[in-house]
């Protein structure tokens, strides 16, 4: 479920910042800031990208910690 997550989460980043940096250059015009754009796109992609790097994906409970 965590990776799942972080996958979308990086996903998300990418599609932020790409519509972000079009949106600065010009070629792109959304009903949005394009340096929000950036800015929340730079935070999703690493969130992301931390969750896929440092998380377990395990579904399984614990006898010990019941």
């Amino acid at each position: 479920m965590i990776k799942i997550l972080g996958f979308i989460l990086t996903i998300g980043g990418m599609i932020g910042l790409i519509m972000g940096v079009l949106g600065v250059f010009g070629s792109m015009e959304t009903g949005l800031s394009p340096w929000a754009l950036i800015i929340l796109g730079v935070v999703f992609f690493f969130a992301g990208i931390g969750l896929l790097k440092y998380r377990k994906d395990t579904d399984t409970i614990d006898a010990e910690n019941n």
